[in-house]
């Protein structure tokens, strides 16, 4: 579980808005995109406020490179 709210790198489907929301609450990523879409069937601004979160949204950054240094390895 991640301790902010960032859009993973991988294993998004469209900009990992559903999927960084889902990491920073333990939740299942398949579970929150159903119920995104579940919702986006009651009137409501569900696809502006997921606009807004793609833009507000940093991006997970890359993780910490484990170069040894050594050629040939």
């Amino acid at each position: 579980m991640s301790t902010s709210l960032t859009r993973p790198r991988e294993g998004k489907v469209i900009a990992g808005v559903c999927a960084g929301i889902a990491d920073r609450y333990g939740w299942d990523a398949n579970a929150v995109r159903l119920v995104f879409v579940l919702s986006c069937l009651l009137p409501g601004p569900q696809f502006v406020v997921y606009l807004a979160l793609w833009v507000l949204m940093p991006k997970r950054p890359y993780p910490a490179a484990t170069w040894s240094g050594q050629a040939g390895s």
